[in-house]
């Protein structure tokens, strides 16, 4: 009962410990990820910046990086994070190479979606002498919000699925959580219970971001 007790109190800590991990690879994944975005749809032909060379830069850098499987991007970037952080393991080293891995993929995905915005939106302003400085805030990202909403809902599970996979290089969080008194222990119960719990946390989540995205797109 004793050793029931302190493993319940551990999932719930790596849960929390997720949670931690997840908002923070989000808010500088996410931010990173929408500057690369916003610099792939202003920069393509035809669009509010076009510069067809650094269009191509960023699109080679994006398709660079983006198919790397995070388990070898974590090893591969464990020397820049320990130079960069201080520690190439851990929840800070983790956070880092998180962050950096997501920017690439959210970077795509804000670009497919700020896409979905019609072109006369955007001629509209234009003709009316906005230029793209303001067309940025006040229309593209407007009009775009209901699909980068849905867009950040989809990074969100990615991201849970890739903080699991950091379990394996120091990592805290439900991943270390199942491997450590799960898998090493041969206790397929524990590690259903994080299986569990991370279908519950992703489910939650993808609710509200779908319930959120149908209010602002009904606007």
């Amino acid at each position: 009962m004793d050793r029931l007790i302190e493993l319940q109190g551990l999932l719930w800590q790596s849960a929390v410990e997720t949670l931690f991990i997840v908002a923070l690879t989000l808010f500088f994944g996410g931010l990173g990820g929408l500057l690369l975005g916003l610099g792939l749809y202003s920069t393509r032909r035809g669009s509010l910046l076009p510069n067809q060379t650094v269009f191509a830069v960023l699109n080679v850098i994006v398709n660079t990086f983006r198919p790397i499987p995070f388990v070898i991007f974590l090893v591969a970037f464990q020397p820049l994070a320990r130079s960069i952080v201080g520690t190439g393991i851990g929840n800070t080293a983790i956070i880092f190479t998180l962050s950096l891995a997501s920017i690439f993929f959210i970077g795509r995905v804000v670009e497919q979606n700020l896409l979905t915005v019609q072109p006369g939106v955007i001629e509209a302003a234009r003709s009316v002498g906005a230029g793209p400085l303001r067309i940025i805030p006040t229309i593209l990202l407007p009009e775009a919000l209901g699909p980068l909403i849905l867009g950040y809902t989809f990074v969100f599970v990615a991201v849970v699925d890739m903080a699991a996979v950091a379990g394996l290089v120091g990592g805290g969080g439900l991943g270390a959580f199942a491997l450590l008194y799960g898998y090493r222990q041969f206790n397929p119960w524990v590690t259903w219970a994080a299986v569990l719990l991370i279908i519950v946390l992703v489910q939650v989540v993808q609710f509200f971001g779908n319930g959120l995205a149908r209010k602002v797109m009904r606007r």
